[in-house]
């Protein structure tokens, strides 16, 4: 069965369709001693090498959950040794599944299983991901009410408008409360609150989905395995949500 270089790569766990692209259009992959063009198909026998190593489908495919800590980025290397890398004991090439801001902390998924990956970052799937957030003063129901009801922010790469989608907001203290989202726009609880007048002072991620932060402390990881992967891969294939 043939299947796209993109596709091949990404479900391959070696990077996501976006970077397969990248690396493609770089001339760095090769399938069959001929360099690659965007849309070259592939099958189980072909040779793909990217920068001379060759890529084949992992003989296991597995995922992580990782708390985050504050002050790291959300990519496995960076040039300033801020990236998550240090964190991953496997000897398996893992890769992130989204984003978590630098000043943000809390719970991110990893995975060697490139089709689960592209399937939860669609955005259509409407996934829910959970967040505990302090802010600077004391939040009232009505700043509650119209978060939940969406916020106009603007696109920070085309400046366009945009209303957040409808949400979930309840209130856990007197300035804290627990937001859940099914977007993922970038640095999205933050410009919400700003728009209200409010500043965030902590921001945790607690749930991606049915998979949860209990049990792990700042820096450490866990595998997801047996009912808890099954429900997981359940969610993302019928585009539901589960609530803990």
């Amino acid at each position: 069965m043939e299947e796209r270089i993109n596709k091949f790569l990404s479900s391959a766990g070696f990077c996501s369709r976006r970077e397969a692209d990248r690396l493609v259009t770089e001339g760095r992959v090769t399938v069959n001693g001929q360099t690659a063009l965007l849309g070259t198909k592939v099958t189980e026998e072909s040779c793909v090498l990217v920068d001379g190593q060759k890529v084949g489908a992992p003989a296991e495919r597995r995922v992580f959950a990782l708390y985050k800590p504050v002050g790291y980025i959300s990519s496995l290397s960076d040039s300033q040794g801020e990236g998550i890398a240090c964190f991953i004991r496997e000897k398996i090439r893992l890769y992130p599944v989204g984003r978590l801001d630098k000043d943000s902390e809390g719970l991110m998924l990893l995975t060697n299983d490139g089709g689960l990956m592209n399937e939860i970052l669609k955005a259509a799937g409407g996934h829910e991901k959970e967040y505990r957030v302090a802010v600077n003063k004391p939040i009232t129901e009505r700043f509650l009410r119209e978060m939940e009801s969406g916020v106009v922010i603007r696109n920070g790469a085309t400046g366009e408008k945009i209303m957040t989608a409808p949400c979930k907001a309840r209130r856990i203290g007197e300035r804290e409360f627990n937001i859940t989202l099914i977007q993922g726009l970038n640095r999205q609880i933050r410009r919400m609150c700003g728009y209200f007048g409010y500043k965030v002072e902590a921001l945790q991620r607690i749930r991606i989905m049915n998979i949860t932060l209990d049990g792990l402390k700042p820096g450490q990881m866990r595998e997801i395995c047996g009912e808890e992967l099954e429900r997981l891969k359940g969610t993302v294939r019928h585009g539901q949500n589960c609530e803990n």
